[in-house]
């Protein structure tokens, strides 16, 4: 398989991936968009930082593209949306330039609050400004950190080491992580007012772009001090500069822009009180060295066909968590197949259930294997992975809704798949575990008891409820040479209706069938395939 590093990473990264068994990898930097299309065509991973761009023409030609892997945080430069479509796997390295760009925040606030670069130029200039470059104290200040995670924790960490009073704002900060961090947790509009200081942690998002703008400024108090080692965008430029000028900011640090190089006459670089980088958030040896190995690892690991950690268009699954839910992902495929091959009419929409133990693990890979079942039999040629089933899901016009539900059951967990029609027609099916060697079994079809297997090929038959189908079946099915291997009856009330599922060695042909439907005692007849 072959890798494309388009941006230098650390060489022990590049290293792992070259003594690694059945990779072949190529060193591609400063390739131009045109370059990096032609050796896309074949490579089954590519690997940047934030100077190549990985467009929708890249994926649409990149045919064995199986993941895309970004040594950093940021994403921009990667076209999410279309890998989804097209079922690659987007990871970055959320951890591996936490403590870097906490650190360069706080030199930010150093910066901000004693006039450190200043002093450094008058003092190769050859003077001696003592008087006139007066501080303050970090100590006593309150910091409002927007954006409570790895990155944020780590400053607010720090502040708190400083003795500041730290408040935070993030919609999933918890009351208890709060309280684990020793800070308070506050509404956006409480954070502006309250802080003396102010470091935005977010990623850019259509929430957060321009989240401290004009009305932001309005509400804090004179002489804030406000920092951005996050995403240009998160702080309004031109609402800063003003701010700035107006002294209602006292100091600002900057570590990211809007565009990028930050233009050479960008109002910014007149501006005194406030400090610029260029973008060095992630620029230290240690962090450099660390995102280079994780994201090669990353890779490496998915490419075998192992565990996806820090995936942006998928759920990461812990190794542990992964183990337990295993047998679960292929009863879910298979559920989702057999409801799909059941549904009658246009389906607009599938409810999946949780029951049982089962609800206290995160089920969002086991809804992803349900669509992919749901999908296997209806995407053609296309490539289908946990990647892309929920987007050609909801392409379909088809709308999943999930459920963890506390109702008893029979069983220690159970998971149901129910089909809704444009015209209301439900179908269910549900199924289960059973045993120390976590077997899966099909338990329920649209509200009857049954227990089968959900082996690659199976027979369902709705019959009168009389003597003779079973031997109807079992020489219609001989006839053919095709073996039942196993046979499960189920039935509501005496001479009603009853289901048959055959369990079946090989698929019967088309004749068998039609002969079984052409019995007036048959209902239906159907092979419902599930390998």
């Amino acid at each position: 398989m072959k890798i494309l590093i388009a941006d230098r990473i650390s060489p022990l990264g590049v290293d792992f991936l070259k003594k690694q068994n059945g990779f072949e990898v190529v060193e591609a930097y400063g390739s131009t968009p045109e370059q990096i299309l032609e050796i896309s065509k074949d490579v089954s991973a590519i690997i940047v930082r934030s100077d190549t761009k990985i467009s929708r023409q890249v994926f649409e030609v990149a045919s064995e593209l199986k993941a895309v892997g970004r040594a950093g945080v940021g994403v921009d430069n990667i076209d999410v949306d279309a890998a989804t479509e097209k079922g690659v796997i987007v990871m970055n390295t959320p951890g591996g330039n936490t403590i870097a760009t906490a650190e360069l925040t706080f030199t930010h606030m150093l910066c901000g609050t004693r006039p450190i670069v200043r002093g450094a130029t008058s003092m190769r200039e050859g003077k001696w400004e003592r008087k006139l470059l007066k501080g303050a104290e970090l100590r006593g200040k309150t910091l409002a950190v927007l954006g409570l995670g790895r990155i944020g924790a780590e400053v607010a960490k720090r502040a708190l080491a400083f003795e500041m009073m730290v408040i935070a704002y993030d919609p999933y900060l918890t009351d208890e992580r709060a309280k684990e961090l020793d800070l308070k947790k506050v509404e956006l509009s409480e954070a502006f007012a309250e802080a003396d200081y102010l470091t935005v942690h977010m990623p850019l998002t259509h929430e957060t772009r321009n989240i401290v703008d004009e009305a932001a400024f309005a509400k804090m108090k004179n002489g804030v001090r406000v920092f951005n080692c996050a995403r240009g965008g998160i702080i309004k430029e031109s609402a800063l500069a003003e701010a700035l000028k107006s002294g209602k900011v006292a100091g600002a640090g900057l570590d990211v822009y809007e565009k990028e190089p930050l233009p050479e006459d960008h109002q910014f670089r007149q501006i005194e009180n406030l400090t610029l980088t260029p973008h060095l958030g992630a620029s230290t040896a240690e962090a450099q060295e660390s995102v280079g190995v994780e994201i090669a690892e990353a890779v490496s690991e998915v490419l075998n066909g192992g565990r996806i950690r820090n995936a942006i268009n998928m759920p990461s699954i812990d190794p542990k968590d992964l183990e337990l839910l295993s047998p679960y992902l292929d009863l879910c495929q298979r559920l989702g197949s057999f409801a799909r091959q059941a549904a009658k009419g246009s389906v607009a929409a599938i409810h999946i259930s949780y029951f049982g133990k089962i609800v206290d693990f995160d089920c969002v890979p086991l809804t992803r294997a349900v669509q992919k079942g749901w999908l296997s039999g209806v995407a053609g040629d296309e490539e289908l992975n946990d990647v892309n089933a929920p987007y050609k899901i909801k392409d379909l016009g088809i709308k999943v809704e999930t459920i963890k539900s506390s109702s008893p059951v029979d069983y220690n967990e159970l998971i149901a798949v129910k089909t809704i029609s444009s015209e209301n027609c439900e179908q269910e099916v549900r199924g289960t575990l059973l045993g120390k060697g976590n077997d899966p079994r099909i338990v329920e079809v649209d509200g009857q008891a049954i227990e089968v297997r959900p082996v690659d090929t199976l027979l369902v038959v709705r019959n009168v409820d009389k003597p003779g189908i079973v031997g109807k079946l079992g020489t219609i099915l001989g006839d053919c040479s095709v073996n039942i291997a196993n046979m499960s009856l189920s039935r509501a009330e005496e001479g009603e209706w009853a289901l048959t599922i055959c369990e079946l060695d090989d698929e019967p042909p088309a004749s068998a069938l039609q002969a079984l439907v052409d019995d007036s005692d048959i209902r239906e007849a159907r092979v419902s395939r599930q390998g």
